[in-house]
Parts: C-alpha cells; structure tokens; sequence
C-alpha cells in the first residue's frame, strides 16, 4: 500500500474552543485518499450530516457528472449510495483483499450493513495473511438529535460490537474529544486483520484530552479525566462524548457534599477485558494487549462504581465483570422524539440530578 507520510493532526487546546471530532478525522481522512488513490470511503447518505463534509470535498463523490456545488465527480473516491449493504460490502470487501477504506454511516440502517462487516471480520481473524483493518465511523445521531432510535443512529446496534468484542480482533472505540478521534484513527491506520469501530459525536463539543492521553487509553483501555479527594470516592466509567456532559455536571454536586469523583473515559473497552475473555490467540496478527488487575483498580477501584453510556450496556461488560464494589449502570433504553439531545437524555436518565442521587445511594 502506499506510504501515507505524516498524519495531519492537529492537536486541540484542552477547555478552549469546542470542536466537532468528526470534521478533525475528516481532515485526516481527506489526506488518506489524497496519498492512496486506492482508498475508498462508502456513506449511503448524509457524510455533510455527518459533520465530514470536508471529506466529500477533499475526494469527491463519485458520479459520471462533474457538480463543484456537490463535490462529485468521475474520479472520486467517496461512494455513495442509497445502500447501506453495498457501502458495508464495497468497504469491507477491498479492506479483505488489501485496500484501505472507511465505511461511515449517519442513518439506522447500518444495521443491515453489519452481517456483511461481521462476516468479513471473522474471515480477517481466520486468514493467514495481513490484511488493513476494516474501519467503521457511526454518528451517533439519535443522541445528539433528540430523535427516537428507529429513524436515526440506534444506540443499539452496539450491542452488535459489544457480542463481537469476544471474537479477540473486534476493536469499538470511543473517543471522548476532537482530539482523541484523530489519534483513534491513526492507530486504526496503523493495525492489520481487526475490525475497529469509531463511534462520535457530529456537534461541537468540549476538548478534554491531549494526543497522549488518548495513546494511552487505546494501550490501557480507559484514562482519568478528572479526580477528586472526598469522605467516599464514587467512579463514573463514561463511554462516548456527550454522555460526559451530565457526569461532570453530576460531579460538581457530588464533590459539594464531600463526595470524591473519579471520571474515567472508556476509549477501547476490549482492553479491559481479561485475557481469557476473548479469543485473541487464535486471530491473525494476535492482539493479547488487556489492562492488568492493578491498572484496573487504579482506573475503577472505590466506593461506588457507575457505568455511564448513550449506548448499550453490554458495552460496559468488561468493567462490571472485573469490579468488585458496588456499581451500577445508567445506560440506553429507548429512543423517543424530543426536541433536544438534552431532552433524549432525561428520558434515558442521563441526566446530572439522576446520576447524582445514584452515586449517594451507592456511598450510603
């Protein structure tokens, strides 16, 4: 394949001015293409949606009839379709036989691309030979949008990847900030034979991480975003980026009664399972990377234990297998029409006051 240089990242002052992490891995993404003439990437609809318009821009989507105003044209590199099967199939399919591509998708109907991308998964985990990973972008747009599940990103679908995480080379990823995506995806770039999820939010939000926090967390599965001493030390283990809005507003009413916080953001919860836990030893380009039971007790060990996610549960099964103290989940149920992302989240219960008086009934 041919060598794609260096990455054009740019790193993000932290608490300064809120960014969007798609548009950050678009950049990326746009420079890929530009250096492989072989790369694809397959969007059945909505990648100016999705916040990576600056993809469409870069590559072009391709159409026999040249259209600046749409960014298309004969020799583009951005399939588009109205066919989340043939977006999964053509992506996934040259990554098997040895091309880079990306599949992302806005809408719901990923879920009917996802038996294709799990068959070639297991058929990459099987070869003999080196493949590119197969890598995924999901907006997670039934969140953000205050829209109900069934007409846009179903949080659920990650219970597909949740299952899939015991195969040993399924790697979900969740990045936390603008800064952390682009360091997901250049590790992504970087692996051979896995099957790596990106899963982000397509609205401006708060910088939180440096590049080194986040190539620690895809080492070690998790990193602490913010620590508080208190009379009881209560752990929230966050997955995704929005879903940290209530949690930190959920901790500055905890540390006014004394209470310690722990925030740990959850990037690649397949580390945090237990070696035994995945069939990692029998995939090509074998990945045995999982954190130690003292690097997990130092990221999870307290009082109390609280798994946050806009998604499923299932995806926090590693941390509630390995945790000892009392915990909890506050997770997905249902999706709703709302008017807001906030709205959406009060009625899954992601909300400060809710995450709160959870966290005080775990202390006592």
């Amino acid at each position: 394949m041919p060598d794609l240089g260096e990455l054009p990242l740019e790193e993000f002052v932290i608490d300064g001015e809120n960014k969007i992490a798609t548009t950050a891995m678009g950049t990326i993404v746009a420079h890929v293409g530009q250096k492989d003439p072989n790369f694809i990437i397959s969007n059945a609809d909505g990648n100016a949606a999705s916040g990576i318009n600056n993809i469409n821009q870069a590559l072009k989507i391709i159409h026999p009839t040249p259209d600046e105003i749409y960014f298309q044209g004969p020799k583009g590199q951005v399939y588009e379709p109205l066919s989340e099967d043939a977006c999964a199939g053509l992506a996934v399919g040259l990554a098997l036989f040895g091309a880079r591509t990306l599949w992302c998708s806005y809408e719901s109907f990923a879920i009917n691309g996802l038996p294709i991308w799990q068959t070639v998964t297991q058929a990459m985990a099987e070869l003999r030979r080196p493949t590119p990973s197969t890598i995924t972008l999901f907006t997670a747009g039934a969140l953000e949008q205050g829209r109900n599940g069934w007409t846009h990103q179903r949080p659920e679908i990650e219970n597909y990847f949740a299952a899939m995480m015991r195969n040993g080379n399924i790697f979900p990823l969740f990045p936390c900030d603008a800064n952390s995506i682009q360091v997901c995806y250049e590790w992504a770039l970087s692996t051979k034979n896995k099957g790596i999820t990106i899963t982000a939010s397509k609205s401006p939000l708060p910088v939180r991480t440096t590049f080194e926090q986040t190539r620690q967390g895809l080492q070690d599965g998790a990193i602490v975003l913010h620590e508080t001493k208190g009379s009881k030390t209560v752990v929230f283990a966050v997955i995704g980026d929005m879903s940290l809005i209530p949690v930190f507003d959920a901790a500055s009413d905890l540390e006014n009664q004394g209470i310690g916080v722990r925030i740990v953001s959850v990037i690649s919860p397949r580390r945090l399972y237990r070696p035994d836990d995945t069939a990692w030893k029998t995939c090509t380009d074998a990945d045995g990377g999982f954190l130690d039971d003292q690097g997990f007790e130092q990221l999870f060990g307290g009082d109390g234990l609280i798994g946050v996610t806009g998604g499923t549960s299932a995806m926090l099964e590693p941390i509630m297998l390995r945790s000892t103290c009392k915990r909890d989940v506050v997770a997905w149920k249902r999706g709703e029409t709302t008017g807001s992302a906030g709205q959406i989240m009060a009625f899954n219960g992601l909300t400060a006051e809710a995450l709160a008086k959870r966290a005080t009934e775990l202390v006592g």
